[in-house]
């Protein structure tokens, strides 16, 4: 485990880089994996698969509820992992389990799901942001009179059943209850490519082997880097048909006029925000509501720090816009990253293009891409 001091600087590169990179496994194929080859008959392999944050604590829980659970070194890339999973077919071999979440969304929301299937009690918690995050219509569409996060559920073996269900507030609601077998109705559609869609498909193409993606939303930042750097980056094992929409961030390099988290890009829109800064015009980022209720408020936190290193920006309920800099206009900053490491890795970019940016709290990548920093400094080696 790296330890890494309280505020880190990220220095400017001094040419730009050249050189490949290999990205994590997706965060999002991974947990959603994870519940299709605990509820799969018989073992499962899953390759590839991203061990951080988020994913150990859904490795976790699967242990915690019964499932056999085992972790093997990946020899491609040291931040994913082998795991071989014994699916029970739908059956939750606990019947009492306690299960700590931290601030996965995707792992609070599939687990809920999961443990409905089951007979006994099962209590889901998270750390305070987590328990903050919406959760009442994932909760409604199962029969749970809550809310939020704590929550005690008593499981009496529920089957799937048809739902309805808004994907406004969370793709990650109608992804919960389609992985655990529920007919889905939505009254909101997804965005085209979106997270639900990718929940389908993996459904449709799960199998007892199965490989993982890399990372897209990760691979924005070096995407980003290669951008503002004039460099040459290259991702090793790009999907030539991925499951995820923001494999197609680089289609919208230049940044456009306008951009919507809503139906083109997911959560690359943070680096594509950065680039924005180098950009040959102002970008609107619009239909964001969903990013008030992540991590952080990711809108108000990435306007406060665009403000601090002098940027141009405004904000709006559903996202802001920034403006292009004029040369000379940015200046260092000490970035907040508000626990949320997507904030800490768009800065972190920033960095190599602006003197002075300095990483508050840089360790709170783990949840996604605990070697970020290390594949960062890559970008220096020649």
């Amino acid at each position: 485990m790296t330890i890494r001091p309280d505020i880190l600087e990220v220095y400017p590169l001094e040419r730009p880089p050249d050189c490949s990179i290999t990205i994590p496994g997706s965060k999002s194929i991974t947990n959603r994996a994870l519940i299709l080859a605990a509820l799969a008959k018989g073992k499962c392999t899953l390759r590839g698969a991203l061990w951080a944050d988020d994913t150990q604590v859904m490795v976790d829980s699967l242990q915690k509820l019964g499932f056999s659970v085992r972790v093997l070194p990946d020899p491609q890339e040291g931040c994913n992992r082998i795991i071989e999973v014994g699916g029970r077919g739908g059956e939750i071999p606990a019947a009492k389990a306690e299960l700590f979440v931290g601030n996965a969304g995707t792992a609070a929301r599939f687990l809920t799901a999961l443990v409905c299937l089951g007979r006994g009690e099962y209590r889901i918690t998270g750390d305070t942001r987590m328990c903050e995050r919406p959760m009442g219509d994932l909760f409604a569409a199962l029969g749970i009179s809550h809310t939020h996060l704590p929550v005690t559920i008593q499981a009496r073996g529920q089957r799937p059943g048809r739902v309805t269900v808004s994907a406004k507030d969370s793709t990650q609601f109608a992804s919960a209850l389609l992985l655990t077998g529920h007919d889905v109705q939505l009254t909101e559609q997804d965005e085209p490519g979106g997270y639900i869609e990718m929940t389908r498909r993996m459904i449709r193409e799960f199998r007892p082997h199965y490989s993982i993606e890399p990372d897209m939303s990760s691979a924005s930042y070096f995407l980003a880097a290669q951008f503002i750097t004039g460099g040459d980056i290259r991702i090793t094992g790009w999907p030539p048909s991925s499951l995820q929409i923001d494999a197609d961030m680089p289609r919208y390099l230049p940044p456009p006029l306008a951009v919507s988290r809503r139906s083109d890009l997911g959560d690359s829109v943070m680096a594509l925000a950065i680039c924005a800064l180098f950009g040959p015009q102002p970008m609107k980022l619009a239909g964001a509501e969903r990013m008030r209720e992540q991590e952080c408020d990711r809108i108000s936190a990435m306007v406060a720090e665009f403000k601090k290193v002098g940027a141009g920006v405004e904000e709006h309920e559903d996202g802001f816009t920034v403006w292009p800099a004029r040369p000379g206009q940015l200046h260092g900053a000490d970035i907040e990253t508000y626990k949320d490491h997507r904030m800490a890795m768009s800065f972190a970019v920033l960095g190599l293009k602006v003197p002075g940016i300095r990483i508050i709290d840089p360790g709170c990548v783990s949840k996604t891409f605990p070697n970020f920093f290390e594949k960062l400094d890559q970008l220096r080696k020649f």
